[in-house]
C-alpha cells in the first residue's frame, strides 16, 4: 500500500481537485496548497516525499519555493506549469526540480511520472556523510553524504543538478560524456528536453570555479581533467 506524502502547491481549485482525486486513488497521502507562502511555512514541521509546484502563484512564485526547498532538502519536486518555453524548463530544472509537465497534462501521465520518480529515489543508495563518501581530486573535493562542494580550499554553494554532473564527472575523471550520456544521468532517462541543459549546466560550474578543468569534447560532449593522483 503506498503510503507516501505528496504538497500540491496549486492555485487553480480545479487542477487541485483533479490531481488530488487521481493520486489519492493510487493510494498517496494528498495535502493542497493555494500559494507558495503557505506551503513554506509548512516546511517548518518537516519536508513531504514528494513536491508538484506550479510556477505562476500569487505571491511567491514556484521557482522561487522550488529553490528554498533545495537549500534544505533533496526531496523530489514535479514543476507543472503553463509555460512551455524551453528556456522556462531548464530553469526549474537547474533549480532543482527533478520533473518538469506543461500544462494542460493527463493526470494518467503526472501519476506515471511520480511513480516513476519515486522509483528511481527508491533505487538511489542511502548516502552517508564518512570518509568513504569523499571525492579528492587536487583543488576539488566533493562530499557525496553531505551534497558540499569545496574547489580550491572554498565552499561553493551548487544546485542539485550541479552537484550531481560535478560528482558525475569526479567519479571517472579524464573520461569523456556525450551530452546524450549526461542527460540521462543528471535528469534521467524520462527527460527529454534540449541537450542544451547540459551546456547550461557547464556554463555554471565553470563560472563558479575558476579554472575547474571540465573540457569540452567538441562534436560529443565533457570531460574532467585530472593529472595528479587521488587524495
Amino acid at each position: 500500500m503506498v503510503n507516501q506524502q505528496i504538497y500540491i502547491v496549486e492555485d487553480d481549485a480545479n487542477i487541485r481537485d483533479i490531481v488530488n482525486a487521481y493520486l489519492k486513488k493510487e493510494g498517496y497521502h494528498v495535502t493542497l496548497l493555494e500559494t507558495a507562502e503557505d506551503a513554506w511555512e509548512l516546511t517548518s514541521t518537516g519536508q513531504p516525499d514528494m513536491w508538484i509546484l506550479d510556477i505562476m502563484l500569487p505571491g511567491m512564485d514556484g521557482y522561487e519555493l522550488c529553490k528554498k526547498i533545495r537549500q534544505v532538502s533533496e526531496v523530489p519536486i514535479i514543476i507543472i506549469s503553463a509555460k512551455d518555453e524551453e528556456v522556462d524548463k531548464i530553469l526549474g530544472l537547474e533549480l532543482g526540480s527533478d520533473d518538469y509537465l506543461t500544462k494542460p497534462f493527463s493526470p494518467r501521465e503526472l501519476v506515471a511520472r511520480v511513480k516513476r520518480l519515486f522509483k528511481r529515489t527508491e533505487l538511489q543508495p542511502i548516502q552517508n556523510n564518512t570518509a568513504s563518501h569523499l571525492i579528492h581530486l587536487g583543488k576539488l573535493e566533493i562530499d557525496k553524504g553531505a551534497r558540499i562542494v569545496h574547489w580550491n580550499q572554498q565552499e561553493i554553494e551548487v544546485t542539485s543538478k550541479e552537484f550531481d554532473m560535478l560528482e558525475i564527472f569526479a567519479r571517472q575523471p579524464n573520461r569523456a560524456f556525450s551530452r546524450e550520456e549526461l542527460l540521462t544521468l543528471v535528469w534521467g532517462d524520462d527527460y527529454f528536453g534540449s541537450d542544451r541543459a547540459v551546456d547550461d549546466l557547464v556554463k555554471r560550474l565553470r563560472k563558479k570555479m575558476d579554472r575547474l578543468p571540465i573540457e569540452t569534447v567538441w562534436g560529443y560532449g565533457y570531460r574532467l581533467e585530472y593529472d595528479g593522483e587521488r587524495a
